[in-house]
């Protein structure tokens, strides 16, 4: 029998979702690839992959999908791996460079602009280089272990600004020109805006390879990696040269892997400013995969 194939995001906060398909029980059970949140989407609308974690508003864009149900990569109040970095205040920014590998956050960033700043900057995608991003450009978004590199980074040498602002000096990232830079968690901002929190990914695939077999490996393996956060993180500490301790934090207090009840508000809203603002034709209502009543315990 020919395998299904898996699309993944090559993030650290994936990493517990696919642990059990990489370390556990369940590796060469599936046929694994992995790349950027874009690409993961491509892969999915293209027919090169079966299932696939895709930024979750491709989920609007891509026809003929069920969700896998109670999974999610969603933050409830700040993430630290999805920021925008301007060379001013949010407010006064006239030029956007958005990290070309996201879909998700860049639709987030832009509902932001219209409703929460009351900005409509010229927007275009970039390679996530943040010296190159705001050599052209007033503000940056940056997402993935890139955008936690610089949390972390600055996380001494930083202070509060205004509401939802951190300052810290443009030479603690490296940037000439501005003598400070303003650093914003868009998760933080999506909360404060709307009081939820934000889905950014989510396994879909389509409705036929969607069952309840599918569905209890993909949460299985999502236990698995839970279970076993100090094992993921000690493998990425080196790989990322950032402190095993921090990242074990970042997975357990800054990533939910859930779909719950307010994570599914938060995503509906989610769609229906983006179909507000143009960024979807409409929001379609969320389809959900076959579930068994209990994941598989590995």
């Amino acid at each position: 029998m020919t395998k299904l194939r898996i699309s993944i995001v090559q993030y650290l906060n994936t990493a517990p979702l696919v642990w059990g398909f990489t370390n556990g029980p369940l590796r060469g059970k599936y046929d694994l690839s992995f790349t950027v949140p874009s690409r993961c989407a491509d892969d999915l609308r293209f027919g090169r992959a079966d299932v696939a974690i895709i930024p979750a508003i491709e989920y609007q864009r891509i026809d003929d999908l069920a969700i896998l149900p109670d999974m999610a990569i969603a933050s409830k109040k700040q993430v630290r791996s999805l920021l925008i970095i301007g060379k001013k205040p949010i407010e006064q920014v006239k030029s956007f460079a958005l990290d070309g590998s996201s879909r998700s956050t860049q639709t987030l960033t832009r509902i932001l602009c219209a409703e929460k700043w009351k900005i409509a900057p010229q927007f275009f995608e970039a390679p996530p280089d943040l010296g190159a991003m705001l050599s052209k450009a007033d503000a940056a978004l940056l997402i993935g272990d890139p955008a936690l590199r610089i949390a972390v980074g600055i996380e001494k040498g930083s202070w509060p600004g205004a509401e939802g602002q951190t300052l810290c000096p443009a030479t603690t990232l490296g940037i000439a020109g501005p003598e400070l830079l303003y650093v914003y968690d868009v998760v933080g901002e999506w909360r404060s805006l709307t009081e939820l929190p934000a889905v950014l990914a989510v396994w879909a695939a389509r409705r036929d390879i969607a069952t309840p077999e599918v569905a209890a490996d993909f949460l299985a393996s999502r236990d698995f990696g839970l279970s076993r956060i100090p094992e993921i993180c000690f493998a990425a500490a080196r790989e990322l040269e950032l402190p095993q301790r921090t990242l074990e934090s970042y997975l357990r207090d800054s990533i939910d892997f859930s779909l719950d009840e307010e994570n599914r508000h938060g995503l509906e809203l989610y769609f229906t400013e983006a179909a507000k603002h143009g960024l979807i034709p409409q929001a379609k209502p969320l389809e959900w995969g076959a579930a068994k009543a209990e994941a598989v315990k590995l």
